[in-house]
């Protein structure tokens, strides 16, 4: 795209421009630094070369409206978010003759990527698109071209169909590999046992399999292919967290308000918002990093949780590839097992040539996949997901998506990228407005298409919420719990207690490598055991829940 902008030369080949034609250029990290306020910076880039500003300039107040701007912002104290807004009016604003735009959705948030496909979608400039947001891509595009390890492919359809068009030439790949290796294989036979011919004939075929050999050496597949192990803790119990009327406000802006909600082992929540609604606090609520200030939240047993945030934290610029994986250890331990960390690293699609390179050199996707090697080494059944997706390409969001998918434990998502919501979430708790958040069952576009609406951007109104009322108390006899109930929910506790402990010997007992050996039928009888003593579990979990449930009904 630097190419096609004119800020890099090629090493060879060569560029036509219509001298007519006026192009903008939309960076991934533009630098407001040389610049007093946000409205100085966006000016820099409309005034003319006679040193006149340009019509363009019309357009600014409303982009600067459009995106939540004033356009007096210290370049200083910007956000990454507000910085890209700033870099988007500033390239938006001459309606240029093509629109080349790195990256064009990061950073920013629900409201303003679909306020963005919307002004794009309506414009009359050619568009030249780099973006990592599938949905964004499928809405805007019309042609696709896709650079795989050096070599540039074209679809002339919408990135919709952009996978499919993906898959179907991989596998044409494979079977061209395979072609080859059998045709290396044939011409191999032929030099071993074949009649000798003459020389100048052995020679050339000599010459072609060499090649051969050196086409399949250089034929290394697509990258993505890549199967990863995480390590699992004990199972968290039933009920991960239940938070009863909760409610947090920091000073008189209120961030949520009465607000039910249970999380269950095994779930999949995206908490969906605009910048600023309190998508983190209530992360940190969940957690237990935050106490509830009205209302009671309640952790389940065995919890491990696992972040993985957009700051990269606790990355050093400075360490190598490879001593970042294996904390400069030859092996890691995954889920129990030793892995090389070479082989590590090539689960997370790195090279083996990569391993030496400093951090500070990685893109923000393979930054992103060092933090993601680095969190699944350790064990957690509980992943919290804080804007993820920023900065990834899409063998990174492929390889992070399938990981969510098939994770043992608990997932809680927050996240801009529709596309990636709607594969993976299976509730949505999204913002309605000061302090009031809604579930709803689905992904993002379930949850739109109930709403009549995507998210909205923040109110301005940051006065105190309104309670929400409460039904009114039930006259006359007070209902409470049967005998039978009463004693269930007393007894349950230490019967899971007791299953546990059974579950402790078992697994104790399976995981001496000599049972299988020495004592076959044991090994096969304390395998059912386990699986029965799970499902009991289980079972009891759920009834202790219920009757809980029941029991708090009736109270109120």
């Amino acid at each position: 795209m630097k190419i096609a902008a004119g800020m890099v030369e090629p090493d060879s080949g060569d560029i036509i421009r219509q001298p007519s034609a006026n192009a903008r250029y939309l960076e991934q990290s533009p630098d407001l630094s040389n610049f007093a306020t946000v409205l100085d910076y966006i000016q820099d880039g409309l005034i003319s070369v006679e040193g006149q500003f340009d019509e363009s300039t019309a357009r600014v107040p409303y982009l600067l409206d459009a995106l939540g701007l004033t356009g007096k912002e210290d370049p200083t104290n910007l956000s990454g978010g507000e910085k890209r807004r700033a870099a988007l009016i500033r390239t938006l604003a001459p309606e240029p003759d093509v629109l080349l735009l790195d990256e064009p959705t990061n950073h920013l948030d629900l409201p303003a990527i679909e306020w963005l496909e919307t002004e794009l979608g309506q414009s009359r400039s050619a568009l030249v698109l780099i973006s990592h947001d599938r949905r964004f891509l499928e809405n805007l595009s019309k042609r696709v071209v896709w650079l795989d390890r050096g070599t540039t492919f074209e679809l002339d359809k919408s990135f919709a169909h952009f996978e499919d068009w993906r898959d179907e030439m991989i596998e044409q790949e494979a079977l061209d590999r395979h072609k080859l290796k059998r045709q290396i294989n044939r011409e191999e036979h032929w030099v071993t046992h074949g009649v000798s011919g003459r020389r100048k004939r052995n020679v050339r075929r000599m010459k072609e399999l060499g090649t051969l050999k050196s086409t399949l050496k250089n034929a290394n597949g697509p990258q993505g292919n890549v199967s990863i192990t995480v390590s699992e803790a004990d199972r968290s119990a039933k009920r991960v967290v239940e938070m009863k009327d909760v409610s947090f406000a920091y000073g008189d802006r209120p961030i949520v308000s009465e607000l039910n909600l249970r999380i269950m082992r095994g779930d999949r929540i995206a908490v969906l918002g605009p910048n600023g609604s309190g998508k983190t606090t209530l992360l940190n609520l969940m957690t237990g990093k935050l106490d509830a200030q009205e209302g009671t939240i309640k952790l389940g047993d065995n919890l491990e949780p696992l972040i993985i945030d957009q700051a990269r934290a606790g990355l050093d610029p400075d360490m190598s590839l490879r001593d970042a994986m294996g904390d400069g250890n030859e092996a890691v331990i995954v889920n129990g097992n030793p892995v090389h960390v070479m082989r590590y690293m090539q689960d997370f699609l790195f090279r083996p040539e990569q391993a030496t390179t400093p951090l500070r050199a990685l893109s923000g996707g393979e930054r992103a996949r060092v933090q993601l090697a680095q969190g699944l080494r350790l064990p957690s059944n509980l992943l919290i997901l804080d804007e993820p997706t920023n900065d990834l390409d899409l063998e990174t969001l492929d390889l992070l998506q399938d990981m969510v998918a098939d994770y043992p434990g608990t997932v809680i998502l927050v996240s801009h990228d529709r596309d990636f919501i709607d594969r993976l979430a299976a509730r949505t708790l999204a913002y309605e407005g000061p302090a009031d958040w809604q579930l709803y069952p689905g992904g993002y576009s379930d949850m739109a298409r109930q709403r009549g609406k995507g998210v909205e951007a923040r109110s301005e109104n940051t006065g105190k919420s309104k309670k929400k009322s409460k039904p009114a108390p039930r006259k006359g006899r007070t209902e409470k719990l049967s005998f039978n109930d009463t004693f269930r929910l007393k007894n349950l506790p230490e019967e899971m207690k007791a299953i546990n402990a059974a579950i402790e010997v078992l697994n104790a007992e399976l995981a001496d490598p000599d049972l299988y050996a020495k004592d076959f039928d044991r090994f096969c009888a304390a395998s059912d055991e386990l699986v029965k003593a799970s499902e009991t579990l289980d079972t009891a979990e759920m009834e202790w829940l219920e009757l809980d449930e029941k029991r708090e009904a009736l109270k109120g």
